[in-house]
């Protein structure tokens, strides 16, 4: 069954659609839309596979983020201590002047540890953000 295409306009930096046309190319899409078609499937069954979250679970998240944004950090560190009870440790590394890269383990309610991610990906300047989790292990 043959879907109509919609047409839509997306504005990119240029560093980031070069890259993008990059792998496109190397993983020999035939355009850029069917690149983008890809990855908003990927970006779809991620986010559907990350919906069921019931009980405990263990996260990590990965997040890459730009210090120079004006209050950033301090957001950053709000959501955290709001956090407190479920957050575990972080680590801090400063990638160069502009860019840090944060660590975040956290042990809680699966839809807890997911909304952490998911309030920390919503601040502008946050440029990247990974969340793994797992169901924790039980103890034979």
């Amino acid at each position: 069954m043959e879907q109509e295409i919609m047409r839509i306009g997306v504005s990119l930096p240029e560093n980031l659609l070069t890259k993008f046309g990059y792998i496109i190319a190397q993983r020999g899409y035939s355009s850029r839309s069917e690149g983008i078609r890809d990855a908003i499937r990927n970006y779809l069954t991620h986010y559907e596979w990350m919906s069921d979250l019931q009980g405990e679970r263990v996260g990590v998240i990965t997040m890459v983020y730009s210090q120079a944004q004006h209050g950033l950090v301090d957001s950053l560190i709000d959501i955290q201590h709001d956090l407190g009870k479920i957050v575990h440790s972080s680590l801090h590394i400063h990638m160069d002047h502009d860019n840090c890269l944060e660590v975040i383990v956290l042990k809680g309610e699966g839809k807890e540890v997911k909304k952490a991610a998911e309030r920390m990906m919503a601040l502008k300047g946050v440029k990247h953000v990974k969340l793994n989790i797992t169901s924790m292990i039980e103890e034979f």
